[in-house]
């Protein structure tokens, strides 16, 4: 029965270990094969979204070149007919060439030839010859008289005496092909030999077929083609009631559609590039080049929904079962690698077991084996050996090792308290220097998130941030600074390099309250002196400074912040600066504590507790002393009194 047990236990204590180091093993197993996984999946999905860019990219430079053409094509045989017109400039020729310009070029879907006022008496004001394609079929018309010298396509051409594109609405629309008149127009001032202008010829273009024509051209199914001009006008968009209508900028709240705005203002000014927007609540990659002559900007539209349809199905059935079985893998491995790893351990576990039953007769054989587990067979049997031969020693360094206990008990107590003082002093210094820090650093990640979103910070608002980084910045030296000082190499630095040289009472004090105002700017400190500013003493300037400022720093930070004063007041043999406030004050029971090290009055508020002591030392290094006056009862007034 006895060994039935014995047996239930170590197959108990061998489970468990085995549970354990496969639950172990199979976690770094797990974790090395989910993060070689992740990596994968990351590079996998960067590169289907790299070519997906690479592909809208070069479908967009396609339809560029292609628009580019048609444009061209438009140029070329507008300029190459407009010396013609010049020279042949009366009603029939003017029908004639405009007929001719269409016909002879099947990118042009029309071509007005437009006068002068009173060019041609017997018509009038007006006289424009307009030739329109429908279908296969060419008509040519005079027009019916109205006011186009204020349209854009003759106005511009004409006020800037140079050939210019022009997109607008045909209001007559009598271009029936074309989508509400939508047109894209290129015109040409004409002159006569004097050099005075008798007139616009433009050539037309179908914003409707050529969206069209480009869209054949689209690389995913939910993609299109839109065209913008100067001032983010759509020209072609797949939703008609945009065109002219509408502008990229609008309904663009700039906090949340920051993308949108900044896209726009890439188009409009320009830019070529491509950027990833969030259009109709859909991530969408936007390729994006200004179009050669114009100041228009044509643009692709893919969402990555689509672009990123390979990614997903990576994901849905490559990535998943991957994993799936992958796991179902590594946990049989696992179990089967364990299983064999712990079998020498096995045997060891019974000869112990024996051992602890009292039978120091126990052999255990020398293992051959190079790898851990017969080394760790040798060291069982090595240690065995050893407890037959020391068993003796044991019992007497058992007494030894109990006397030494009690007397490192002892020991252990003082150790104990000396790290709980240890500790609370760590814990002050790690929480005066930690806070500042936390607030620059946290500070410094909003002015990166805000460079990394393009949200624009008001001046106000920069400026309240970096006025706080500064504050802090200048704590946290400060306290470093009071640190160091305050140890044993700033004590002996203090003394070592303790020069001194003249020094003017007044310009101290003045500048102990420029420091002051940099580190409390809202504190107004007074300035009394009793003396001229020509008035010196022989001391050093830089710890008469810190001293200086360090009270005046307590003052501004425990007082009311209202009446702090700095008086210089001579005596016989002593110059005094006084430094004064009103509010709560020192208790009496607290005062003769204040001048140690690490003690401050209230655990609660800033500070390490070093600025009063170390004044004080200052003071005494300097020849002089630092006191609390006990007859003031207002608030607190020390004075730093310095040998003449």
């Amino acid at each position: 029965m006895r060994k039935e047990e014995r047996r239930l236990t170590m197959f108990s204590i061998r489970k468990s270990f085995s549970a354990k180091l496969s639950f172990g093993v199979l976690i770094l197993t797990m974790l090395i094969f989910c993060v070689s996984l992740t990596v994968l999946f990351s590079q996998s999905r960067r590169i289907i979204r790299q070519e997906a860019g690479e592909r809208a990219n070069a479908v967009l430079k396609s339809a560029m070149q292609q628009l580019r053409r048609n444009l061209l094509a438009i140029e070329t045989a507008t300029n190459y007919n407009a010396w013609l017109v010049e020279r042949s400039f009366h009603p029939d020729s003017l029908l004639t060439f405009s007929n001719r310009i269409v016909r002879l070029n099947p990118h042009i879907d029309g071509c007005s030839i437009s006068a002068e006022p009173n060019m041609f008496p017997r018509y009038g004001r007006y006289f424009s010859a307009y030739t329109i394609r429908e279908g296969e079929a060419l008509t040519t018309v005079i027009e019916q008289p109205y006011e186009y010298f204020t349209k854009v396509w003759y106005k511009s051409p004409r006020v800037m005496n140079a050939p210019s594109w022009e997109a607008y609405i045909d209001e007559v629309d009598s271009l029936d092909v074309v989508l509400k008149g939508a047109l894209a127009s290129y015109g040409r001032p004409l002159y006569r030999s004097d050099s005075i202008c008798i007139g616009v010829i433009s050539s037309d273009l179908s914003l409707l077929r050529l969206a069209r024509t480009m869209n054949e051209l689209k690389p995913y199914p939910k993609s299109y083609f839109m065209m913008v001009d100067e001032n983010g006008r759509y020209l072609i968009h797949p939703d008609s009631t945009r065109l002219f209508n509408q502008t990229i900028f609008r309904d663009a709240n700039p906090s949340s559609h920051a993308d949108i705005i900044a896209l726009g203002h890439e188009m409009t000014e320009g830019c070529e590039g491509h950027m990833v927007v969030n259009l109709e609540g859909e991530s969408t990659l936007v390729c994006y080049q200004p179009v050669p002559g114009t100041l228009w900007s044509l643009a692709i539209v893919c969402p990555e929904s689509v672009g990123l349809a390979g990614y997903h199905r990576l994901f849905y059935f490559i990535v998943i079962p991957l994993f799936i079985i992958g796991l179902v893998i590594i946990v049989v491995l696992c179990n089967r690698t364990v299983a064999h790893a712990i079998h020498p351990l096995n045997e060891l576990l019974s000869k112990t077991q024996e051992v602890i039953s009292g039978n120091m007769e126990v052999y255990i054989p020398h293992s051959h084996r190079p790898d851990i587990m017969g080394r760790l067979q040798n060291s069982f049997a090595t240690m065995l050996n050893s407890l037959k031969v020391h068993m003796g020693s044991v019992r007497y360094a058992n007494e030894q090792a109990r006397l030494l206990n009690e007397e490192l008990s002892r020991a252990t107590d003082m150790a104990v308290e000396a790290d709980h003082q240890k500790s609370v002093f760590i814990q002050n210094v790690s929480h005066q220097i930690r806070t500042p820090l936390n607030i620059i650093m946290g500070f410094s990640q909003v002015l990166s998130d805000t460079s990394d979103n393009a949200t624009v910070l008001s001046a106000e608002e920069q400026k309240s941030i970096i006025d706080t980084m500064n504050h802090n910045s200048r704590a946290l030296k400060r306290m470093v600074l009071m640190l160091i000082d305050s140890s044993d190499t700033g004590r002996s630095e203090e003394l070592n390099d303790l020069q001194t040289d003249m020094v003017s009472c007044n310009e101290v004090a003045r500048k102990a309250i420029y420091y002051t105002n940099l580190h409390y700017p809202d504190i107004r400190v007074e300035l009394q002196t009793f003396v001229g500013d020509l008035f010196t003493i022989q001391t050093s300037e830089l710890y008469l400074l810190r001293s200086l400022r360090e009270l005046l720093f307590n003052a501004a930070e425990y007082s009311d912040g209202q009446h702090i004063t700095i008086i210089v007041s001579p005596t016989d043999t002593t110059v005094r600066f006084i430094i004064q406030d009103t509010g709560k004050g020192i208790a009496k029971a607290d005062r003769d504590a204040m001048f140690e090290f690490f003690t401050k009055v209230d655990d609660l508020t800033e500070g390490l507790g070093l600025g009063l002591p170390l004044t004080k030392r200052h003071a005494v290094n300097l020849g002089g002393d630092l006191f609390l006056d006990d007859e003031y009862t207002e608030g607190c007034r020390f004075i730093f009194e310095l040998p003449l």
